[in-house]
């Protein structure tokens, strides 16, 4: 059935947000301008400001919330569910998560490259399957568990390619790129505790996404925020890469905004990005379908590449694109792309129908015991 406009927008919305989301970063990180001491000019380096900037941005969901609450209660009809009260608290755990792989991943942005970033963001696949079969007591089918293993052999593929790179890269050191990917990685952890808290504790109350992800981006910018006093004064040495070497000197970032104004530019497009990224995201779910959702998400790895490449920011590496390509794939077998395409084999239409079955059954089991909210695009 063919896309109608309002999809099209949607999608084209995901795409470009998305993609900006993390070049816009980038770019940010790519600056050098004088702080507020007399030191010269230094690379932009303040990932925790940049983190509470984009939940700054999940915060302004809350908003994209009521102005659509309030629209849909003028039409004769309707439609949309605000879902039920809710303690606000209950997202307190999950963002805090969020937060801590927020900032993770913003420190290992500043060593590695945009496209490795964004690429090696695809390990939440492996630690989400995993934390769901021990805390959740899901059920995953051959095709996820084989999506999982597809998956781990990418990012070896894809930490090889860096490895290389690293060797001849003259913007980041090999330690620096090594310890940035271990870092992003380590962040998926995190972020799969993330999923598993949200869908065990959040999900069930039925709270809408949107406001989901403005109350976690309210917690994540009121708690980071506070977090930058004690950050000005812990001295961590080289690791801080900063001119005072603390953990994050927030004031340099205001002064360096201040005599270089295209890093404020960088820093909004990232915040008002990540806003339009997660509503287009649970638009994409509803108006089409969480598998949608999946692909637009991996096509936005391929955009940030390429613009990455036609900026020079890095250089092509065959091997990184045989990553890719494997990723994509453990994506595609993890969230059952492949079904579509088998089913047309007859000799395998049965055994895609008996999988099918396994993964909806294991669903209703979840919804009866209250761990999946209707209509939950995971």
């Amino acid at each position: 059935m063919a896309w109608t406009k309002y999809q099209l927008f949607l999608a084209g919305l995901m795409l470009t947000t998305g993609s900006l989301n993390t070049l816009s970063a980038k770019w940010a990180d790519t600056f050098q301008a004088k702080g507020c001491h007399d030191d010269g000019d230094h690379r932009f380096n303040h990932p925790f400001v940049q983190a509470v900037g984009m939940f700054l941005g999940e915060f302004s969901c809350i908003a994209v919330f009521y102005i659509l609450l309030c629209h849909d209660k003028r039409r004769p009809e309707p439609q949309m569910n605000p879902g039920q009260s809710f303690n606000p608290l209950l997202f307190f755990p999950p963002a805090m998560c969020d937060m801590l792989a927020t900032s993770i991943m913003y420190v290992a942005l500043n060593m590695t490259s945009a496209s490795s970033f964004q690429m090696l963001r695809g390990a939440v696949i492996i630690f989400t399957g995993l934390l769901s079969v021990a805390f959740l007591g899901r059920r995953l089918v051959l095709s996820q568990w084989l999506g999982i293993l597809t998956t781990i052999l990418g990012l070896v593929i894809v930490g090889l390619a860096d490895f290389f790179n690293g060797t001849k890269d003259e913007q980041h050191k090999l330690s620096d790129v090594i310890t940035g990917d271990l870092l992003i990685i380590m962040a998926q952890v995190i972020v799969s505790v993330q999923m598993v808290l949200e869908e065990k504790f959040v999900y069930r109350h039925d709270v809408h996404p949107l406001r989901a992800v403005g109350t976690e981006g309210f917690f994540g910018f009121v708690v980071l925020s506070l977090l930058l006093i004690p950050m000005y004064f812990i001295y961590v040495g080289d690791f801080g890469q900063n001119p005072r070497n603390v953990l994050e000197d927030a004031l340099d970032a205001f002064c360096q905004i201040g005599h270089q104004p295209l890093i404020l530019l960088a820093l909004l497009g990232n915040t008002v990005s990540i806003a339009f990224f997660n509503f287009a995201g649970i638009s994409v779910t509803k108006e089409m379908s969480a598998t949608t959702r999946m692909v637009l998400d991996s096509l936005r790895t391929l955009v940030i590449w390429a613009v990455s490449l036609a900026l020079g920011w890095e250089k092509f590496q065959g091997l990184q694109v045989l990553g890719f390509l494997v990723l994509l794939v453990g994506t595609g077998l993890y969230n059952g792309l492949h079904r579509p395409l088998l089913a047309r084999i007859p000799c395998c239409a049965g055994m895609v129908t008996t999988e099918e079955e396994d993964s909806v059954g294991e669903r209703e089991r979840l919804l009866n015991n209250g761990r999946v909210q209707a209509g939950d695009d995971n």
